[in-house]
């Protein structure tokens, strides 16, 4: 029996450049939610700096004294325990028995098992063996950064003596791998690994060596989706319309960060400073999503003269006015940690009350689409219709309107930052239909709409379903956003219905 190919589908071209190294592009026009590439992932294991989770599923929640493998006494649920066709007992536990490497349950109050830190590289490891070629042509040539991960020396020493000493010592690999080759694969894993989450929704990492090889940019033109269900593949497609030959860029970072931000986040963890479109403008591309309120002028902002560089000053482009870099910074870090504070309240009315209560505090401070304002924004459109007090049949017209408002200005920045094929976007889809809705037959029923008006408003809602609906159907049916394609599938058919059922009234 033959191995299923890792790479079924290939609708791109590997090119090179000084800048970029081994990057994607499209071969061939490739429309808006067209399939790129499928690839099944080299190695797929515990994301590293986490909690004791089982090694087969990834759960968190198991007892790590107690559920243990009867094998080699690492951790593994009582479901997977059954189970010898896992990943655990396919690949790492006969190295873990034969060695005799014991696992040490954490002291109570730890959240980091550093033990835990050295299966996905072991896998890996047991994936070049099994599968030489592979690791040759496509994992070998990868990106490690390894002179750049030995300017951070506390980050590298910890991962010499926890992941290589430890497989070269306590686990008796010493003969098979050698130092240098483990810590090439923990900087591969750091640089190129995708989070994923199991069929339970926990974390996880996956290696994609050819996907891997994505460009970045802070406005991404790819988006990818990873299936459990089929061994975890990986799917990726074209956000929007692609051109022949245009480079295909996915986001290193969280593209709701501000430049700030995300230029921290790249230098760090991925070792580059990005200059894209979006990084160099100011503006963030109109936005504004970095910008603050000039304190010396009515309508003035002010905005990084130099977005790229970390320690850049903020300049008001109405009255000139500067602000030191480490004084924004300062405010910056003082209004996250508010919110992060009432982030850390319980869900419920207060949470909420708390969250209005920011962003009217923050509009002396900031751009009105700040990324701070949008992230509290983001919060808010989670908890009205969902928190005690504020649940969706007893929203009167006005806090409606307030959710549909938050909604539309969400969108307005992903609309810029993920155009297209965005889970996100889909999301706040579906959140917005729900108050459009709800408005529109408040307002029938208090002779404010006709029967007209109502049948548009209620088409309107249906377009901004079918549009999340077409996002969605491409997620794995397990994920939150498969479940939500679902829930969104049959709001769409009873709404259908209803708009099919007013029309026949109208004529």
């Amino acid at each position: 029996m033959t191995s299923p190919p890792t790479l079924s589908v290939n609708r791109t071209s590997v090119q090179i450049s000084p800048v970029c190294g081994r990057y994607l592009v499209a071969k061939g026009a490739t429309p808006g939610r067209g399939i790129l590439i499928e690839e099944l992932p080299f190695a797929v294991g515990p994301k590293c700096n986490g909690p004791v989770v089982c090694l087969a599923c990834y759960e968190t929640d198991l007892d790590p004294e107690e559920e243990l493998c009867t094998e080699c006494g690492w951790p593994l649920c009582e479901d997977c325990s059954g189970n010898e066709d896992n990943a655990h007992f396919q690949l790492e536990c006969r190295e873990l028995r034969d060695s005799r490497a014991r696992f040490f349950p954490l002291p109570s109050g730890s959240s980091h098992c550093p033990q835990l830190d050295c299966i996905m590289p072991l896998r890996v490891l047991l994936a070049k063996e099994a599968n030489p070629e592979r690791w040759d042509s496509e994992v070998a040539p990868m990106e490690h950064h390894e002179e750049e991960r030995k300017k951070d020396a506390d980050v590298w020493h910890a991962d010499r003596v926890n992941i290589a000493q430890y497989l070269r010592g306590p686990c008796k690999l010493a003969s098979r791998f050698s130092e240098e080759l483990i810590m090439q694969v923990v900087g591969v894993l750091e640089v190129n690994a995708f989070e994923a989450r199991s069929s339970k929704g926990y974390p996880l990492r996956c290696l994609f060596p050819y996907t891997g090889i994505l460009a970045h940019n802070c406005v991404p033109n790819t988006s990818r989706s990873i299936y459990p269900s089929e061994g975890y593949k990986i799917r990726l497609r074209a956000m929007v319309d692609l051109e022949e030959g245009q480079p295909l860029h996915h986001s290193y970072t969280y593209t709701l960060d501000g430049t700030a931000q995300r230029q921290k986040h790249l230098k760090q963890g991925k070792f580059f400073s990005c200059k894209c479109d979006r990084c160099l403008d100011p503006t963030e591309l109109g936005t504004h999503f970095s910008s603050l309120k000039c304190g010396q002028c009515a309508e003035g902002y002010q905005v990084p003269r130099e977005p790229t560089e970390l320690d850049t000053s903020f300049n008001c482009g109405s009255c000139g006015s500067i602000t030191a870099n480490s004084e924004a910074m300062a405010m910056l870090q003082s209004l996250q940690s508010e919110v992060n504070s009432v982030q850390a309240l319980e869900m419920g009315a207060k949470r909420l009350e708390e969250v209005e209560r920011l962003l009217r505090k923050y509009k002396s401070l900031l751009h009105p689409l700040h990324f701070i304002a949008t992230g509290l924004r983001q919060l808010l459109i989670e908890m009205y219709g969902r928190v005690q007090g504020y649940e969706m049949v007893q929203l009167p017209d006005h806090q409606l309107e307030r959710k549909a408002e938050l909604c539309r200005q969400v969108l307005r920045v992903l609309n810029t930052f993920e155009p297209g094929l965005s889970r996100t976007r889909a999301m706040n889809l579906y959140e917005l239909h729900v108050p459009l809705v709800l408005l529109a037959k408040s307002g029938f029923i208090a002779g404010k709409l006709n029967g007209g008006e109502l049948r548009a408003r209620l088409v309107d809602a249906i377009d901004l379903l079918k549009e999340c609906v077409e996002i969605l159907e491409f997620e794995d049916k397990s994920s939150q956003e498969g479940v939500l394609c679902v829930v969104a599938k049959q709001a769409l058919t009873q709404l259908t219905l209803s708009v099919e059922g007013l029309g026949s009234e109208l004529d």
